[in-house]
């Protein structure tokens, strides 16, 4: 069984290497933000840092600067994970560091896309919050009994992993857990689906006025996925 609610996909694709996929190069930025509902100059600050006069601040989420506008799997999950945070304008110095260490430790680019910080290697979560001197209020794991906070569990309660020890291979974009609406880097070219189906085409035949039942037909899905499928994408657009 995999941490978290570990969201199930009824989709068989090619597994892909860990590694592989998180590199896979998947959204344009803009596209990414919207996926993620976060301004896009936010997401950007995230991933390539900013210069503020005389002042540069280094990025979170990438080792350094690339100058890219595209976003990889990987760098996905984790700005998935930054987003759980009610303050977007999150520490920059202190996160880095914290990520940093992570890397380090791991091995890793994405250490908070894989699976092993969040099942055994909690304690090496608190240990780098300590090393980088992180605010309370961005812990992944209470202090002393490797709890994880909300921002930690709301972000573990969307994602799906390739195997116990592997890395993120699915994104439930809808905080509601019932929500089958899933991202997938290696179905629908990472956009939102519902078994598979776009959600994006189901809300486009439902606004040009077939019923719930109707759409349910024509795409081989339940009546209560169709529903979903709407809701999600009427928020979107909202």
């Amino acid at each position: 069984m995999s941490p978290g609610n570990g969201l199930i996909s009824d989709v068989m694709y090619p597994m892909a290497n860990g590694v592989e996929l998180l590199e896979r190069e998947v959204y344009t930025e803009a596209e990414a933000s919207r996926l993620l509902r976060t301004p896009q100059s936010t997401l950007h600050y995230w991933l390539e840092g900013e210069r503020r006069g005389r002042k540069t601040y280094l990025p979170i989420i990438r080792s350094s600067p690339t100058g890219s506008r595209v976003v990889t799997w990987g760098e996905f999950v984790e700005a998935g994970l930054l987003r759980q945070y009610r303050n977007e304008r999150v520490p920059m110095a202190q996160l880095r560091k914290f990520i940093d260490t992570l890397r380090a430790e791991l091995g890793v680019a994405y250490p908070l896309a894989h699976a092993q910080p969040w099942t055994s290697g909690r304690e090496l979560l608190r240990t780098s919050q300590q090393v980088a001197d992180l605010d309370q209020e961005f812990w992944l794991v209470s202090n002393a009994q490797l709890m994880l906070t909300f921002p930690g569990e709301a972000f573990l309660n969307r994602v799906r992993w390739e195997g116990p020890d592997g890395v993120v291979s699915g994104f439930r974009p809808s905080s509601e857990e019932a929500s089958p609406v899933v991202i997938d880097p290696l179905v629908r070219f990472g956009r939102p689906s519902v078994n598979g189906v776009s959600t994006q085409a189901i809300f486009d035949e439902m606004e040009s006025g077939a019923s719930v039942a109707e759409a349910s037909a024509d795409f081989g899905l339940a009546e209560s996925d169709v529903r979903w499928a709407y809701a999600y994408e009427a928020t979107q657009a909202a």
